[in-house]
C-alpha cells in the first residue's frame, strides 16, 4: 500500500477508537519528523531526475512562508483552513505538472508527492472545530513557477513550517 494510504488508514483507525482521535499522529513527534524527512527525500530525488521539463503551463503554488508571531496569534480553525487552502492549491499544481511530466523519474516523484499532499488534505478535513464542511473557497497568496522542483520545495516548506507548528499546537491540547 502507498505511504499516503497507510497514513490515512492508521489515522482513521485512531478516529474509530473514539476519543483517541488524531492524538497519536499529533502527540508522537517522530511522525511529523518522518513526514518532513520524506518531503526532503522527495525534493532531493526530484532534483536528481534528468530531463525534468520546464512547465509550459506554470504551476500556481501557495506562498507558504509565514511570520511565527502572526501564526501564533491565529485561532486553530484559521490555521487549519489556511493550511487546507495551501494544500488544495499545491495538489492542484501537482496534478497540472503530472500532465506535463512524462519521463519516469519525475512522474514517479510527482505521484508520491500527490499521495502525501492528498493524505494531509484529507487528514486536515477531519480535524474540525466548527460545524460545517470545509469549502475550498479560498485564495491563498500564490506564485507561478515553471520548475517542477519548486513544487517539491513548496511542499517541504509547508510540512516543515505551518503543518509542523499546527501539529505542535494541537499536541498542547490533545497530549496532556
Amino acid at each position: 500500500p502507498t505511504p499516503g494510504l497507510l497514513l490515512l488508514t492508521s489515522f482513521l483507525l485512531h478516529v474509530e477508537e473514539g476519543h483517541a482521535s488524531p492524538a497519536r499522529l499529533v502527540c508522537d513527534n517522530r511522525l511529523i519528523q518522518k513526514y518532513i524527512g520524506e518531503a526532503k527525500d522527495m525534493e532531493k530525488s526530484a532534483g536528481q531526475c534528468q530531463a525534468l521539463p520546464v512547465l509550459s503551463c506554470p504551476a500556481v503554488l501557495p506562498l507558504v512562508d509565514f511570520s511565527l508571531q502572526q501564526w501564533k496569534s491565529k485561532p486553530k480553525e484559521t490555521k487549519r483552513r489556511e493550511i487546507l487552502c495551501d494544500l488544495a492549491l499545491l495538489v492542484g499544481a501537482v496534478v497540472g505538472a503530472q500532465d506535463q511530466v512524462t519521463e519516469k523519474c519525475g512522474a514517479g516523484q510527482l505521484d508520491q508527492l500527490h499521495q502525501h499532499a492528498s493524505s494531509f488534505l484529507l487528514l486536515l478535513q477531519t480535524f474540525s472545530w466548527e460545524a460545517g464542511p470545509w469549502e475550498p473557497g479560498c485564495s491563498p497568496r500564490s506564485v507561478e513557477q515553471t520548475h517542477v522542483t519548486s513544487i517539491f520545495l513548496t511542499y517541504r516548506q509547508l510540512v516543515q513550517g505551518k503543518l509542523r507548528f499546527f501539529f505542535h499546537d494541537l499536541a498542547k491540547d490533545l497530549c496532556k
